[in-house]
């Protein structure tokens, strides 16, 4: 599930005219709110809040902040001359931020009348409002940053940028977007928010060589600009690449400015990589200093649940439920549903991720395989079964049918798991967990060990530790089931030889194994005991 609690929005700097001095101040300060170092820019730009320049930047910043009041109030200390196109751009820029968009446009067409539809930098800063704005699907914007290019009589990677993340927030509109940020590079080659907006459009597209390309280029451009070391950092850890996730996430925390925002997008990538102890360290630092912070309540609720502290974890996600009002997400009902399954409260819970499938059946995939867990914690295992046997029918997945085969194994129902396995197992051979699995059925079909049925596959399993590129300490623990069987089969069969073969194999692995020891006792004759002893099967599997 998707929890992000940041988003990967680049402003690009648009100032109104002003005195030289005043003008490097404020482009100190756009060049912090792109390093998003908004401490340090609020601080220049409020010493200085009376220059409209200063007082745009900051309607900004409180935008980008999600601060619609703030960013309205100082939009409008920038509108000092009503009679001017940049005041009315800013005054269009206070309604928009409210979400008032008629009284917005009607700001913005008097701008450009006022400027007889000439000034490109006018138009521009139109588009770009939208481009920073909520508003998803809006032809104006676009309408007017076309213009802009048209007026302009060329190219201006800038302008191209904020086309490009209207188009974006389109449906289907990403491949529209690359034509934008492409044509954006091939005015000004090297324009980093052009390369960064490509790489975060890339992953958007799951396209993650051309991604870490494109960020690789931010970095090698500016290698103090921290944002790029988070995209990277996600992008490392969706790869499967954690030690280099976290690496380039460490090297973002330190790089950027110490801020709660900071730390809380640290605790969720922590989150996100299951670190949940330290993921609950820095997000209850985070609420020490912004106690509604809403990101930050969701994942402590979701942080306890997942450390086993579920009473807590209870209190915590009913107190963030009511804080979150109407933004609550899917996820948050699922999670609920957890805890409360959790917690004993098993038909409240399945009920509500229940609902949350129906209410959101774009997730039902993923819903799903919460709401199996949800039936396997309740312990009834015929419904978790209905889940996955319905989820397959709309959908094969591998994952899916070994999650279902492990749950005909747990409801008894053997020749099904085995069934299914050998589906698996015919899809990928190599898979070594689904043979040692395939084996534990088997060894309750066959729980006297007459047949052997688990033999092909314990030793297909031994087979596949040998591999090249294997890990050991993976296969450790089946390695000792796996010979310990084979121990057993042997001495069944009355080929001691073979039988003390692979007692002296699990003996290496685990020196003080029980069974192997008393096994190898009584296959050398050194201990007498019943001929059974030296023959007991392992435990079954449940």
């Amino acid at each position: 599930m998707n929890t992000k609690p940041w988003n990967f929005t680049f402003l690009v700097a648009f100032s109104l005219a002003g005195p030289a001095a005043f003008a490097q101040n404020v482009q100190s300060a756009q060049k912090a709110i792109e390093l998003e170092r908004y401490s340090e820019a609020k601080r220049s730009l409020l010493a200085q809040s009376t220059n409209p320049d200063a007082a745009f930047e900051l309607g900004r910043l409180y935008q980008k902040q999600a601060k619609a009041d703030s960013a309205a109030y100082f939009f409008n200390q920038a509108s000092v001359d009503p009679k001017s196109p940049k005041s009315m751009v800013a005054a269009g820029r206070a309604f928009l931020a409210q979400g008032k968009r008629v009284d917005a446009e009607i700001q913005f067409d008097n701008a450009v009348k006022a400027s007889k539809g000439k000034d490109a930098q006018i138009l521009a800063a139109i588009g770009k409002a939208y481009a920073e704005s909520d508003v998803k699907e809006n032809q104006k914007g676009i309408d007017y940053l076309n213009q802009a290019l048209k007026v302009n009589k060329k190219d201006d990677a800038a302008m191209l940028v904020s086309l490009g993340d209207i188009l974006q927030n389109r449906e289907n509109g990403g491949g529209d977007a690359m034509n934008a940020y492409d044509r954006a590079l091939r005015a000004d080659p090297n324009y980093l928010p052009a390369y960064y907006r490509k790489g975060q459009l890339n992953v958007r597209s799951r396209n993650g060589g051309e991604a870490l390309s494109n960020f690789e280029k931010v970095a090698q451009m500016d290698p103090n600009f921290a944002p790029v070391y988070r995209d990277m950092a996600e992008l490392y850890y969706y790869a499967g690449k954690y030690d280099q996730a976290s690496s380039t996430m460490k090297k973002y925390t330190d790089m950027s400015e110490k801020s709660p925002n900071t730390q809380a997008t640290y605790a969720a990538f922590l989150y996100l990589n299951k670190k949940y102890p330290e993921a609950l360290t820095q997000i209850q630092e985070v609420l020490a200093k912004d106690p509604n912070h809403l990101t930050m309540n969701r994942l402590q609720a979701y942080t306890l649940f997942e450390t086993g502290q579920t009473e807590q974890a209870m209190a915590e996600m009913d107190q963030y439920m009511k804080l979150a009002g109407d933004k609550a997400i899917t996820e948050d009902y699922v999670y609920q549903g957890k805890i409360l399954t959790k917690a004993g409260r098993s038909d409240e819970g399945i009920a509500l991720i229940e609902r949350a499938i129906k209410a959101d059946p774009s997730k039902a995939a993923d819903l799903q395989n919460d709401l199996a867990s949800a039936y396997i914690l309740k312990k009834d295992y015929g419904k978790a079964i209905n889940v996955y046997e319905t989820k397959l029918a709309a959908k094969p997945e591998l994952a899916d049918q070994v999650r279902l085969a492990n749950l005909y194994s747990i409801n008894k129902q053997y020749q099904q798991a085995d069934s299914l396995f050998n589906v698996v197992l015919t899809a990928r051979p190599t898979y070594a967990a689904g043979h040692l699995l395939r084996a534990q059925v088997n060894t309750n079909l066959d729980p006297e060990t007459k047949q052997g049925l688990a033999k092909p596959h314990y030793e297909k399993y031994i087979e596949l530790s040998k591999a090249e590129g294997a890990e050991p300490d993976k296969f450790r623990a089946g390695l000792i089931e796996a010979n310990n069987y084979l121990g057993v089969y042997n001495a069944q069969k009355g080929d001691k030889a073979a039988a003390q073969t692979y007692f002296q194999q699990v003996l290496a692995l685990d020196p003080a194994n029980k069974q192997a020891t008393e096994a190898m006792s009584i296959l050398s004759g050194k201990k007498t005991t019943t001929k059974a002893a030296a023959t007991k099967a392992p435990a079954k599997r449940k």
